[in-house]
């Protein structure tokens, strides 16, 4: 399987029928639920801290030019993004750890106040799928090459309007740069 939707779907389909299972009525099972949570949380954001700090040490100042996906909502075409390696990873990084925090803010809220208990499991396992999926952990971490789909810039997870992936040929970034130049001289 190497679609990563399809790869999501399967592993949450598989961990909600385990966590159908566990017994969070009793109270032993249920700190020990909370624990692996607590734990898999503070792995994922120990990660990214320390996917950050390899980012900065590696200091890779490469040029990275490219041009966003154009929105599909909108007529306009995507905008041309000029970056380093090393900012486009950090910006990366920072995205995943927003996320991370999210999934943390959203847990408080249904686990301490709504008394939902059963998304504890699921977000623990979750989050680490996703941890290994992330494509900057597995180059900065995992010492995985930068090619094939780890190729910067990333391709965007398809959404429900189908985003259109970043261009990287130099007609798409010399179009763009001519827009940029356009929009200067008016």
């Amino acid at each position: 399987m190497s679609n990563p939707a399809i790869q999501n779907l399967v592993v949450s389909l598989v961990v909600m029928q385990l966590a159908r299972k566990v017994p969070f009525d009793d109270p032993e099972t249920l700190t020990y639920v909370r624990i692996g949570y607590i734990v898999s949380q503070a792995i994922i954001i120990g990660t990214y801290y320390y996917t950050s700090m390899r980012i900065k040490s590696k200091n890779d100042q490469t040029v990275l030019k490219y041009v966003e996906a154009a929105n599909p909502m909108s007529k306009d075409s995507g905008a041309l993004i000029t970056t380093t390696v090393r900012d486009y990873d950090l910006g990366q990084t920072s995205q995943a750890l927003r996320g991370a925090l999210f999934s943390v803010a959203m847990m408080c809220f249904l686990h301490l106040y709504l008394k939902y208990t059963q998304p504890l499991f699921m977000q623990a396992v979750m989050g680490v799928k996703n941890l290994y999926d992330a494509k900057v952990v597995q180059i900065h971490v995992f010492g995985k090459k930068p090619e094939g789909d780890l190729k910067r810039p990333f391709k965007a997870a398809g959404g429900f309007f189908g985003a259109g992936e970043p261009a990287t040929d130099n007609a798409s970034i010399t179009e763009a740069e001519k827009r940029v130049n356009t929009k200067k001289d008016e």
